[in-house]
């Protein structure tokens, strides 16, 4: 019956996903012939500056990935490739286009490389978690610092307080729920930890994974990693910026209306569509929210979009051709001893 219920919550959850992303949609629909217009006078120049920002943003995450992955280097000896690590973080970055659900279900491809390359499953978790936690740490950060300048004027853009003050203080309240969990799983661990073994193990992982994340954000042991993570998040920021340019938007919106719209709208990616088309309706939706024309706020994401799709496709379908010749190789290696012997 419990199993029967969290599945039904789980249902009613992607139903009322869709049904937000429908809205949009129908919202934009009156006017995608006008956008797709302007789509026609992009500026190729910007396109092109676009690409390198978001190839700058993708590296970012390989290098965030390999300082938590596999800070010892293990994937590179036993006769690998130097760079496997890399290889992996870019074919995690490609299956991230591909699969519904984005950067969530990505894990599950990076995972599975991770354990083929032999790996022990708990550590995967573990890391990936880590990984997925320090850059959520960071969003929500940036929620708040770029709320609470465009609430109190310091920045142009929306000053309404739902949508500035609010989401700052619902990030807030998320870092604070995080942390007072972690706190309390820490010490009913301590107290009863044969009783639910099951129940005591995943409170030890989230309370390991809040302990690591003020490792890396707090310690100069972390500073690569949060690093690669900050320049992930800012550079990829900046592409979708660069497309208001690309098209010749104006007024061209203020930074912190993008950041503030790009941060709350990614939050439709966890909804399992392809393509990352769940952040499209999100980001669009909000980008209207917070004052932007329907036109360019539509042809701008579908720029940003376009890019965030074809870097880390080209840079993963490389990656895995690399990883399978390596593989490949490594299986033969295996296979030939057992021949000869």
């Amino acid at each position: 019956m419990t199993a029967a219920r969290g599945r039904l919550a789980k249902s009613a959850i992607k139903l009322l996903g869709y049904a937000a992303l429908a809205l949009v949609l129908l919202k934009l629909i009156p006017g995608l012939k006008q956008a797709l217009a302007s789509l026609q006078h992009v500026s190729w120049a910007w396109v092109l500056a676009a690409i390198v920002i978001e190839t700058i943003s993708e590296f970012g995450f390989v290098t965030s990935w390999r300082a938590i992955l596999d800070p010892e280097n293990l994937l590179g000896g036993d006769g690998r490739a130097p760079r496997m690590s890399a290889r992996v973080a870019w074919t995690q970055l490609g299956g991230s286009t591909l699969m519904p659900g984005g950067s969530l279900a990505s894990m599950g491809v990076g995972g599975w490389i991770l354990h083929r390359l032999g790996m022990p499953t708990k550590r995967i978790a573990e890391r990936e978690f880590n990984l997925s936690l320090l850059n959520t740490s960071i969003d929500a950060l940036a929620l708040i610092g770029f709320g609470l300048v465009l609430a109190i004027g310091l920045f142009a853009g929306e000053r309404k307080l739902t949508l500035t003050l609010l989401p700052a203080m619902l990030a807030l309240l998320g870092i604070v729920a995080v942390r007072l969990l972690a706190l309390r799983s820490s010490s009913h661990a301590r107290v009863a930890p044969a009783k639910h073994p099951k129940l005591a193990a995943a409170r030890a992982t989230v309370v390991d994974a809040v302990n690591d994340t003020d490792r890396l954000l707090f310690h100069r042991g972390g500073l690569k990693s949060v690093l690669g993570a900050l320049v992930y998040l800012w550079f990829d920021v900046l592409v979708l910026w660069s497309a208001f340019f690309a098209i010749h938007a104006h007024p061209v919106p203020g930074f912190a209306v993008v950041v503030m719209a790009y941060i709350i709208g990614a939050l439709g990616g966890s909804i399992p569509l392809p393509a990352g088309l769940g952040a499209v309706g999100g980001i669009v939706g909000m980008l209207i929210l917070y004052g932007v024309g329907h036109n360019a706020a539509f042809a701008a994401v579908v720029i940003y979009q376009a890019v965030g799709l074809l870097v880390p496709l080209v840079g993963g379908a490389i990656a895995y051709l690399g990883l399978r010749r390596s593989l490949g190789q490594l299986q033969r290696e295996e296979v030939e001893p057992s021949l000869s012997a």
